[in-house]
Parts: structure tokens; C-alpha cells; sequence
């Protein structure tokens, strides 16, 4: 079994077209021999966003702190903390922050594609 907490998770900064001001650590994964399921946690700075795009599997995903929008395809629906989202298979979606403090997400995903 493993316990850890965010804060003993190293970060590191997406260097990726189309992503800006983000951060991802992995608090548990493939490292840790989870066979099945990925957790990574990203962080948006205020402007930051990640790429527009799709995915061949499902993500699930909880907003850990802050405010900002996700694209539905191309229509903006707000998020915050607390909320939780279903990205399914195919979906074309993009994280940016529009608050003022940053915007932090679990996503969970299958280890596969960590």
C-alpha cells in the first residue's frame, strides 16, 4: 500500500504545444505498480491552459482548487472546486484558468496512458 500526499510529489512544468503555465505531478502511477489507474494532478497559473484536444480513453477528473473553463468541444462551461467531469473517449476538451488563483485538477486515467 502506498500513503502519500501532494506536497512530497515532485512537479514538473509541461513543456507541450499548445500548453501554457502548467504543472503535473503524479501522486500515484506506473512508478508505484498500479496496474490498472494514473493519478496526475495539474496545476494551471492564472492564464494558463492546457492543449485543445481528445483523448482514446476516458479521463476522470475533480477540480482540486480554483475556478476557471473547460471547452466542451468548442462551447466554455465554468468549473470550480469540488466539481468533478467525465472527459469520455474522443472528446475534444481544454482546461484554461480565468480566475486569479491557480486552477489544480486530479485527473485519473488509465496507467496505460500515464
Amino acid at each position: 500500500m502506498k500513503i502519500t500526499r501532494l506536497d512530497q510529489c515532485a512537479s514538473m512544468p509541461i513543456d507541450m504545444e499548445g500548453v501554457a503555465g502548467a504543472t503535473k505531478q503524479v501522486p500515484i502511477g506506473q512508478r508505484d505498480g498500479a496496474p490498472h489507474f494514473s493519478i496526475r494532478v495539474f496545476t494551471l497559473e492564472p492564464g494558463g491552459h492546457t492543449p485543445h484536444h481528445s483523448h482514446e480513453s476516458e479521463h476522470l477528473n475533480y477540480i482540486l482548487e480554483g475556478e476557471g473553463e473547460v471547452l466542451d468541444g468548442n462551447k466554455p462551461r465554468m468549473v470550480k472546486k469540488g466539481d468533478y467531469l467525465l472527459v469520455m473517449p474522443g472528446e475534444l476538451h481544454q482546461y484554461r484558468n480565468t480566475g486569479e488563483q491557480p486552477l489544480v485538477f486530479m485527473c485519473m486515467v488509465p496507467s496505460a496512458y500515464e
